[in-house]
């Protein structure tokens, strides 16, 4: 859902870019934030009632169990998402995009450094991979942030405004029809997932849909 809502800002700030209306990029990336961070608090209650949810869809209990902390731990990856997709289209609007590809590098040797250190090697399991997923992600997102607010975009961030707080009607229908559009696309994966669940022993049907 937030990526397609976020999809919705790398239009708007194109279109910006184009028009050489630079400080727009930075209103209309404040305005996404809010956004996204409205959707993020509206679909957190989802997370929290997984278990109830879950189990009111037929899933097995076993399962339920697992899912729901997963799921509470994923509350912190959903957050994160907010800074990491709109900075992305930020930059890429910009085609500065080696800020994007350091982080990423940097976020993937520090999650496989962590997976190992945590899962094999402490042996924390569930909460091993979780806190190494968390810290991968949010790890760009503070490098992407310091870039964007810290001068590397001086033409393009001219600091917090409360215009970010006008029009965002607009952008909210913007954002909500980019994201619906994502989630029909993606959904019918998490739709099989359910379906996989309710079969005769679920637990090992789920292992080779995992893996594919």
């Amino acid at each position: 859902m937030q990526l397609g809502m976020a999809s919705a800002l790398e239009t708007l700030c194109g279109q910006a870019y184009g028009a050489q209306k630079y400080h727009m990029l930075g209103i209309y990336l404040q305005r996404s934030w809010i956004v996204l961070i409205g959707c993020a608090i509206c679909i957190t209650p989802v997370y929290i009632f997984s278990g109830p949810i879950l189990l009111a869809l037929g899933q097995e209990e076993h399962i339920v169990n697992v899912a729901r902390i997963i799921a509470l731990w994923v509350i912190g990856v959903n957050f994160s998402f907010v800074p990491s997709l709109t900075c992305q289209m930020f930059l890429q609007a910009q085609s500065k995009n080696k800020i994007i590809a350091y982080g990423a590098a940097v976020s993937l040797g520090v999650h496989v450094f962590l997976s190992w250190l945590l899962i094999v090697y402490f042996n924390f399991g569930i909460t091993g991979a979780m806190t190494s997923m968390l810290v991968a992600f949010w790890l760009p997102n503070i490098a992407q942030l310091l870039f964007v607010t810290c001068g590397g975009c001086k033409d393009t961030w001219t600091g917090f405004s409360w215009l970010a707080f006008k029009d965002l009607w607009p952008v909210l229908k913007l954002s909500l029809s980019s994201g619906g559009t994502i989630c029909l696309e993606l959904w019918y994966n998490t739709i099989l997932l359910l379906l996989t669940g309710g079969l005769k022993n679920a637990e090992v049907a789920l292992m080779p849909f995992s893996i594919w």
